[in-house]
């Protein structure tokens, strides 16, 4: 089975941060990083922007507009899919995930969402 791991944090509080702390957070990601990717799981791993486009179909057109759906203070910060045979198995990898080991993450409002994928079609 296939899930869809979502990693949040908390905007406000990684903005108040000064650039050489946010890069020194960064830093202690990477081996987290590392164990997750050699779990052999992973099969998309996405760091995502926090520039948002949202889509809508309003009176039978597209209308396009800045920002989230839900104006939360808690915004996408990373996406993965992994494949696992059961939740059980997906939670204990996602686990190995920067956004549940890295020291500042409780106060930094990060967390991971889990979703079992439905469908997953890979083009290539």
């Amino acid at each position: 089975m296939k899930y869809l791991c979502l990693g949040y944090l908390n905007k406000e509080k990684m903005e108040a941060l000064p650039q050489k702390e946010i890069d020194a957070i960064m830093l202690e990601c990477q081996p987290h990083l590392e164990e997750l990717h050699k779990s052999g799981h992973v099969l998309v791993d996405a760091g995502v922007a926090q520039e948002v486009k949202s889509l809508q179909l309003v009176g039978g057109e597209v209308q396009v507009s800045l920002g989230y759906l839900n104006q939360s203070e808690k915004v996408i910060g990373s996406a993965f899919i992994l494949e696992a045979r059961n939740i059980e198995e997906a939670i204990q990898v996602a686990s190995l995930h920067p956004t549940v080991q890295v020291s500042h993450a409780e106060q930094l409002g990060w967390e991971i969402e889990i979703r079992k994928i439905d469908s997953f079609d890979m083009k290539t």
